[in-house]
């Protein structure tokens, strides 16, 4: 099983730090769902989890006016999260840290979020439980997680391709910690209410997504497992990769941008009184 903390502690990392805009205008229609959602709530506490660079909450605190924390395990995405938050003007807190076993103040937050964070947990039923134990009387919480990898083919292009010039890349699983581990409805459902959350709803939502066909190769080349495979290749290997894997991609290439359809739960829960 991976191990998540020292993955984004290695140069996995480096693309989301250095490539954020790329990322962050790709998934800016979930951004928005989760602000939009957020002001809904009128949260005077948040808790931003698996908070990458910073983003959501950084959003969240200016439309809201909440106090913001967010937590993530890579100390680089979190530095990064400390100078948009700097740049930006707006006084958000980032910590270093597993929300799996940090020690959140209780009854701390009256709204906790995320933005694709939650699906690598090694242990969902602790995480969740710990999560609850920092979540006041009547706390809400608002998540996005991907669905299961039939229903998301843009997400495994690259490694259908690359698998003949990459023979050890990791598989990918639904419901196993990473990317697809919250595939499963049922098995959401089982874990939140088992951890001490209540209300459980999880809807469909699918969104389009888009980025320029021209950053097409730093996404395949930097980012998930092809391109953690890459960061090790010589040149010539990273060349023939790029050389199968780009074509794959053009039943999503729709004039200048690459557009495909992100499947994924938005999951909403409750914390009773």
């Amino acid at each position: 099983m991976t191990d998540y903390r020292l993955l984004w502690n290695s140069g996995a990392a480096s693309p989301w730090v250095e490539l954020d805009h790329l990322v962050g205008a790709m998934f800016q229609p979930f951004e928005e769902m989760l602000v939009g959602a957020a002001a809904a709530e009128q949260p005077r506490s948040v808790l931003d989890v698996g908070c990458g660079t910073g983003g959501l909450a950084v959003a969240i605190a200016r439309e809201t006016g909440a106090s913001c924390v967010g937590v993530d395990v890579s100390s680089a995405m979190v530095a990064a999260a400390r100078e948009r938050a700097r740049r930006a003007g707006v006084d958000v807190e980032f910590v270093e840290a597993d929300a799996q076993v940090h020690q959140f103040d209780q009854d701390g937050f009256d709204l906790v979020v995320s933005r694709f964070g939650v699906m690598f947990f090694a242990d969902p039923a602790a995480a969740f439980a710990n999560l609850r134990r920092g979540a006041r009387a009547n706390a809400g919480m608002r998540l996005l997680a991907w669905r299961s990898l039939t229903e998301n083919p843009f997400m495994t292009t690259a490694d259908h391709a690359a698998a003949p010039l990459l023979p050890n890349l990791p598989a990918k699983r639904d419901g196993e910690p990473g990317q697809f581990g919250m595939a499963d409805a049922d098995h959401v459902r089982a874990v939140l209410g088992g951890s001490g959350w209540t209300d459980v709803e999880l809807h469909p939502v699918d969104v389009v997504c888009t980025l320029p066909v021209a950053d097409l190769p730093r996404y395949v080349g930097r980012f998930g497992t092809v391109g953690r495979a890459l960061q090790a290749a010589d040149d010539d290997l990273r060349a023939r990769v790029l050389d199968t894997v780009l074509p794959a991609f053009d039943p999503f290439v729709d004039g200048d941008e690459v557009r495909f359809t992100a499947a994924c739960w938005s999951v909403a829960a409750q914390v009773g009184e």
